[in-house]
């Protein structure tokens, strides 16, 4: 007698470094100047991406991580899932045969991209209502970043002999 294959974990929202994703499509360069408006407008990402959990492929969200990109965040809003779930499921938007998970992760492993939206991740959990604050993703401001530098490592300041190291 066969098992059914377990139901996904539930998804885990994370803000994830923007340098950890991985992309397997192009994006639409006037759909991303659009987001790019609206989220300097709203000042928030009214939706999370989705992102494979431990390969960090974006599975939704390709034109919001170029946005966010685009704007100098530095973090995404993000559920994470399990890629190889029975729940996550693998479409196209148009025409074409079946496109295999390990074909997308192949995709992003050598960046040779999909065309803009040909593969449609669908996810059978429902996401929470989640909007995320652009100042929560944007990195630290130069002034803080000088802050938290070790004093050593700092450059002299005018007129200062500089420090010496052994």
């Amino acid at each position: 007698m066969s098992q059914d294959p377990a139901p996904m974990k539930e998804p885990v929202f994370r803000l994830i470094r923007l340098r950890d994703l991985r992309e397997h499509e192009e994006i639409e360069p006037k759909a991303v100047d659009q987001l790019v408006k609206e989220i300097r407008r709203t000042k928030v990402v009214a939706d999370p991406i989705w992102v494979a959990a431990g390969s960090g492929i974006i599975l939704n969200g390709h034109h919001r991580v170029a946005a966010l990109r685009r704007l100098g965040a530095e973090r995404v809003p993000a559920w994470v899932v399990e890629y190889y779930s029975p729940d996550v499921r693998l479409e196209r938007w148009g025409e074409g045969p079946p496109i295999p998970k390990a074909e997308v992760e192949r995709r992003a492993a050598e960046r040779k991209l999909f065309p803009p939206k040909t593969t449609r991740h669908i996810v059978l959990t429902s996401f929470a209502a989640r909007t995320t604050p652009l100042s929560a993703l944007m990195g630290p401001s130069p002034r803080a970043r000088r802050r938290a530098q070790p004093r050593a490592s700092r450059s002299p300041r005018r007129g200062a002999a500089p420090s010496e190291t052994t």
